[in-house]
């Protein structure tokens, strides 16, 4: 059928939460893997939310044509870009079904997408790592000079057509389709096991381009007016690839997809393909590497969205933008506080004024990047304090937020008198309320000096450490979590609503504990953990017991896949009112004679996987959660524990998108991890551990953290990260991780022998520990014991060739 065009709405969102309010889709999965549903049910759930979240997401407001976007993703919105294109690993191409829409490539059944993400027998799954600046995971496709790439699966046609044609004969939603964007697509793919030297992804987008062109035509065959292709990969330089031939792939893959084609604008006519809408959300488009506006604005692409709350507020004309719809994202998407509604109102204004803005042809209101990152709804979280809530905006508030910013700018400042009013009120009562400035916390962190953040030499500590512990060569640990059983969360929630008292708790997790500990002196592991049976989250089980900081009921947020948190909101200064972990680990000590690691989360994680203030310099907030964090690691030694971690998963995570933003934040991140673990004796072994991370970029400061061991994601990446430490010189104790708890399949003892023998040839051996990836919480017990009873003979067997 023809499209006829239509402009932008003048209110929309670039994504919205995709698990379900009640994680819906979550369960539906998890329940599809275990084998209890089949494809058809797990089809059906997700028809149902996508049709039920359209249709709400419409009453909120979005309710133009195209306003609400497509964004639906059973995994993984990158892993569907893989699916979509059929760009399937050659170790996985006997998934490949024939009959697809692409007869050269072939499509990927519902178990083979998964299996893609899983991993299967001695097919290792896809490597994982993080989405630019955020705590979501994405799937890294491999790509070759021959890989299979066309359009191979057409769920995307369908799932427009369920929603603008639905079979129930109830409300239509005509959405917007969302797809990562080809350039996005190729800068964050890594070049496949089997590419020559010298290939780059980047070097297959003609034929990304083509198959996304063959997308195109199908979803104007189909009807969608509007289609969002997401290239956050223009926001940063930290991809290895010169701004100049980004450049040069946005001209090349536009030309093909906006100018070639025939667009939805006429009446006459049929139209090759939707309107298109590029989106670079977490960062500014503008730096001095290159002008990623200007870039963009030259093509002959419909709209334009741009990130205004990482990104500056462009000023002065820009050539080209007089044609098309800029989508300015002036609603935090990555964060939860209330939009100060007149202050954004105020810059949209600016936006728009004639001959002062930026001489776009209209200006849009959207969020500044997809809603994936925050909660469904404040009104679901009856136990937050009043007040707090009204500081509070999670997705659908956000929504509110744009459809009144619309309004605004579209009727006038009367229009939403009220909703200004009462936003402006808001702001000023979170000034204002107790606990948002305590003078104490405020003078202790003023007082620090460089003495803090400075331990005894390496070498004295080593030396202090080996006598203490009389560790062998190539420790074995394990991360600190074991696996959390549905018993394990049923004695906590029980706890939390009352139902089992104070010494019933105590007395059930010291069992669990005293289980944990026995198990890894069977094993044979060298120091041992206590599981953390205790903790729901590694981050919410902290933000619990400290000061300035609250917890929800319903807030989840995807982190990858089915895994869902619940970030803390962190609203006022920060201190320790307790001890926080010593009871529990003091206890799994008194039980054996091998050491115990005392486990913390460190302050840069807990920031990152919280939803953190903006109303302070974030690296005065980490001071505040290093010395909380500080004080415990004192009584932990004074409770005679050797050997404590503080993880810092989250290090690269929050590293800027822009190179010349690194110092800064290196600085104040290394110093508050330095702050919180200075206080340790020379005889205290200090760990941490990073994952699932591009480490390379921040090798310096991996060392700057001055830890004992630092153990580091690894499996995955087959020991990438090794090589490099080496390079750097570093030399301090390591261990690579040679076990992808990500995944369900158990590492083969040859195969652990492998990676172990790996990192031993790379580093001095007397340096390198063995541990898994990451903890052990999302595991089942017979895969965990069976993969660890792996690990330990692994090195038993290289040690012996030491």
């Amino acid at each position: 059928m023809a499209v006829e065009f239509t402009h932008l709405p003048h209110a929309t969102i670039l994504g919205y939460p995709r698990i379900g309010r009640r994680r819906e889709l979550k369960r539906a999965v998890e329940s599809f893997w275990a084998g209890r549903t089949t494809a058809e049910e797990l089809e059906t759930t997700a028809h149902d939310l996508r049709l039920a979240t359209a249709r709400h997401l419409a009453g909120l407001g979005l309710d133009g044509t195209a306003a609400v976007p497509g964004s639906f993703s059973f995994y993984d919105q990158v892993l569907d870009a893989v699916a979509l294109l059929g760009a399937v690993p050659e170790r996985f191409r006997d998934l490949v079904s024939t009959g697809s829409t692409n007869e050269a490539t072939g499509a990927l059944s519902l178990e083979g997408y998964f299996t893609l993400a899983r991993g299967e027998g001695d097919k290792p799954p896809l490597e994982m790592t993080k989405w630019f600046d955020t705590n979501y995971h994405y799937l890294v496709p491999e790509i070759g000079p021959d890989t299979p790439i066309g359009f191979a699966d057409d769920r995307v046609v369908h799932q427009f057509t369920e929603l603008a044609r639905p079979a129930d004969g109830g409300q239509a939603v005509v959405t917007r389709p969302v797809l990562v964007g080809p350039v996005t697509f190729l800068l964050l793919s890594k070049p496949a096991d089997e590419a020559p030297d010298g290939f780059h992804p980047l070097d297959r987008l003609d034929d990304v381009v083509a198959a996304y062109a063959d997308v195109l035509r199908a979803l104007a065959a189909a009807g969608a007016p509007w289609v969002q292709l997401d290239e956050p990969a223009l926001v940063t330089d930290l991809l290895d690839v010169p701004f100049d031939e980004v450049a040069d792939a946005v001209r090349r893959a536009y030309a093909r997809l906006a100018t070639d084609l025939s667009p939805a604008a006429g009446a006459t006519g049929t139209a090759e393909r939707p309107a298109i809408l590029v989106t670079a959300p977490y960062g500014d488009l503008r730096s001095a590497a290159g002008d990623g506006l200007a870039l963009l604005a030259g093509t002959d692409v419909e709209a334009i969205a741009v990130d205004l709350v990482k990104g500056a507020v462009p000023t002065g004309p820009v050539a080209g933008l007089g044609n098309k719809t800029l989508v300015a994202g002036v609603v935090d998407g990555h964060n939860i506080w209330r939009a100060d509604l007149d202050a954004r109102l105020t810059t949209l204004e600016t936006l728009a004024a004639p001959g002062t803005g930026l001489g776009a042809g209209a200006v849009a209101v959207g969020t500044s990047t997809s809603l994936l990152h925050v909660p469904h709804d404040v009104a679901d979280e009856p136990r937050l304090d009043a007040g707090l809530k009204s500081w509070l905006a999670f997705a659908d508030q956000k929504v509110a937020e744009v459809v009144t910013l619309a309004t605004g700018l579209t009727g006038g400042r009367t229009a939403v008198a009220d909703a200004l009013a009462e936003s402006t009120a808001a702001v000023r009562s979170r000034a204002e309320a107790p606990g948002v400035v305590v003078p104490e916390v405020r003078e202790r962190t003023a007082a620090l000096t460089p003495a803090d953040v400075e331990r005894a030499p390496y070498a004295e500590r080593a030396a202090a450490q080996q006598a203490r512990l009389d560790l062998p060569p190539l420790p074995t640990t394990t991360i600190g979590s074991f696996p959390q059983t549905a018993e394990i969360r049923k004695t906590r929630a029980a706890w939390v609503r009352g139902e089992l008292s104070d010494d019933e708790y105590t007395t059930a997790m010291r069992a669990e504990i005293a289980s944990t500990v026995a198990l890894q002196e069977e094993l044979g592991l060298d120091v041992l953990v206590h599981g953390e049976p205790e903790r729901n989250d590694m981050v919410q089980y902290f933000a619990e017991q400290l000061d300035g900081f609250v917890t929800t009921v319903h807030g989840w947020v995807q982190s990858y896949g089915s895994r869902c948190v619940r970030p803390p909101i962190l609203w006022g200064d920060v201190s320790r009112p307790a001890p926080l972990t010593v009871e529990w680990t003091a206890y799994a000590a008194s039980l054996t004679q091998r050491p115990v690691k005392g486990m913390l989360t460190g302050p840069v994680t807990i920031l990152a996987w919280s939803f953190v203030r903006d109303d302070l310099p974030l690296g005065d907030t980490a001071d505040q959660v290093a010395l909380a964090l500080r004080d415990e690691v004192t009584d932990l030694e004074e409770a005679g524990i050797g050997v404590v971690q503080v993880d810092e998963p989250a290090l690269r995570e929050l590293l800027p998108l822009r190179r010349a933003d690194h110092p800064g934040y290196l600085d104040w991140s290394v110093r508050s991890f330095r702050l919180s673990t200075a206080g340790a004796g020379t005889a205290t072994q200090v760990h941490t551990h990073l994952c699932y991370s591009e480490f390379g970029q921040v090798i310096g400061a991996i060392d700057g953290l001055d830890a004992d061991v630092t153990s580091v994601e690894a499996a995955r990446s087959r020991m990438e990260i090794v090589p490099e430490l080496a390079d750097a010189g570093y030399g301090r104790g390591i261990g690579p991780g040679v076990y992808d708890i990500h995944s369900p399949r158990v590492p083969s003892v040859e195969e652990v022998t492998e990676l172990v023998r790996l990192a031993a040839k790379s580093i001095d051996p007397r340096l390198v520990w063995v541990n898994p990836d990451c903890g052990l919480k999302t595991r089942a017990y017979a895969e965990t014991k069976e993969s660890l009873r792996n690990l330990v003979k692994a090195t038993q067997e290289v040690r012996a060739t030491l």
